[in-house]
């Protein structure tokens, strides 16, 4: 009986891991690549080793349509729209996960083209669920209601054409 030897062992692992992350829900090749680094290394693999191994699963399983920063994106920029959140955190977000520039541009470009999310209509939505449908008087309730909406992530421009 042979025995694999330690790396493709460690590969094996790898891939059950990634695949039971990706099982529970969509995750950007960096939060794979983050996550699979923190895993337990065998004393026979370093940690170079370790992370050209990741970077060659990230590589196999994007190739199978397993991984994907285009269907991550989309996923959770849905989930985040229907949490009350604006175009600009939400681009944040992504770029905190590592998903590319072009992908989030082309994520939220769609949402917007498509017709999925109306961003004035959200973010009027935000504002009337946290504050009420009358608009503020005062320009301290005002401040704090545009603070609000600018922490939620919408542009600063529709913001005060909100309250115009």
């Amino acid at each position: 009986m042979r025995l694999d030897d330690p790396v493709t062992e460690h590969l094996k692992t790898l891939r059950h891991a990634a695949i039971r992350l990706l099982a529970r829900r969509e995750h950007s090749a960096e939060e794979l690549r983050q996550k699979l680094g923190k895993r337990q290394l065998p004393d026979e693999i370093s940690s170079e080793q370790h992370a050209e191994l990741i970077a060659q699963l990230l590589d196999e399983l994007q190739g199978e349509g397993l991984q994907s920063d285009h269907r991550f994106a989309e996923s959770y920029a849905h989930m985040r729209i229907n949490k009350g959140y604006g175009p600009q955190r939400i681009d944040n977000e992504l770029r905190e996960r590592g998903v590319s520039e072009s992908i989030r541009r082309a994520t939220l470009r769609a949402l917007a083209d498509s017709g999925e999310v109306d961003w004035w209509a959200l973010m009027q939505q935000v504002r009337e669920k946290k504050f009420g449908q009358t608009l503020p008087e005062d320009y301290a309730s005002r401040s704090k209601q545009m603070r609000f909406l600018q922490y939620r992530g919408f542009a600063s421009e529709a913001i005060r054409e909100l309250f115009s």
